[in-house]
Order: C-alpha cells, then sequence, then structure tokens
C-alpha cells in the first residue's frame, strides 16, 4: 500500500500529459465468449506497457464498477498512445482486431474511450493526504503552495490566492 502523504498537494504538471479512459461494459453477461476477450486484453496491454517505459504510459488505475470496467492511463504524449495503438508489434491491434471480429456490433460488450491533453493551466488537481494518486501518481506531487493554494489560481482563471477555507 502506497504511503500517505500528509498535507495539501497538487500534481507537478510541468510538461503536457495525456490523459486516456479507456474501458467496457458488459452488456449481456451470459455471453461470455463475446466479452471475455476484451476482458482479458487489458491486462495483457498493461504488462507490455509496464515492461517497456519507452511506449510511453507513465500510469495506469483501474476501476470496477457494476457491469464497467475502467482504466485511466496517463501517458507521456498523444503520438505514443497513438502509435501503440496502431503498431502491429504490440498487443492493442491484434486484440482490436480480435474484437471486431468476435463482437463488432452485436451489442454483448461495450467498449470506450476518450482522450484528453493536459498541461499546466489547464489541468488542476488536489490532493489532501493521500498516496499519489491520478495524475500526481502519472508525473509527481508537489505541496500545493508551490503551484497556487486555490483551484483558480492553478487553473490561471484568478489571480487571488486565499482560500476559502484556512490551509492545512
Amino acid at each position: 500500500m502506497a504511503e500517505v502523504i500528509n498535507g495539501r498537494h497538487t500534481a507537478a504538471l510541468d510538461d503536457d500529459v495525456v490523459v486516456f479512459i479507456i474501458g467496457m461494459r458488459i452488456n449481456r453477461l451470459r455471453r461470455i465468449h463475446s466479452w471475455l476477450p476484451a476482458f482479458q486484453a487489458m491486462p495483457r496491454m498493461l504488462r507490455e506497457l509496464g515492461a517497456d517505459p519507452d511506449l510511453g504510459l507513465l500510469h495506469v488505475q483501474s476501476f470496477w464498477a457494476g457491469r464497467v470496467i475502467m482504466g485511466v492511463q496517463y501517458w507521456r504524449s498523444f503520438e505514443q498512445l497513438e502509435a501503440f495503438a496502431r503498431a502491429s508489434d504490440h498487443a492493442h491491434l491484434p486484440a482490436w482486431r480480435e474484437f471486431n471480429r468476435l463482437v463488432r456490433d452485436n451489442g454483448d460488450v461495450g467498449i470506450f474511450h476518450e482522450t484528453y491533453r493536459v498541461g499546466r493551466g489547464t489541468a488542476e488537481s488536489f490532493y489532501g493526504n493521500m498516496p499519489p494518486f491520478g495524475l500526481a501518481a502519472a508525473v509527481g506531487i508537489t505541496p500545493v503552495g508551490k503551484m497556487g493554494q486555490t483551484a483558480g489560481r492553478r487553473m490561471g482563471t484568478s489571480t487571488s490566492d486565499e482560500p476559502v477555507l484556512a490551509a492545512y
């Protein structure tokens, strides 16, 4: 378990990163032959990405809620994310082809992704008494005061840096 860092912190976001949310929804539980390959493909891809940091994945966190399995991934660049997705010598493209062969549009399983490029002034984060999590786990953590005491200051929308409540 990661060590809790007491106090108020934010992500040490100096350069742009790409946040990639990817997941699947099991629409028909009994059609396991349709959704199991998609379910098994993600851990395979994550092992490959974890073994080679030069591919560009900085950090990933996975979540499961009901029929939805989702990962929030942090990438060094969109170009590296796209290169991995399209490369025939990596795990993603074969998994994508297999999904299209088995499922495509039959409705047994749904898949989704969202991609965001974030950087200083376009993303804001806060972690109070937390271990490194999310964006901070991907790019590092820094005390809130170095980036601004308030969310508005960290986003660049406010010149005021007075928190509503006393900082701890």
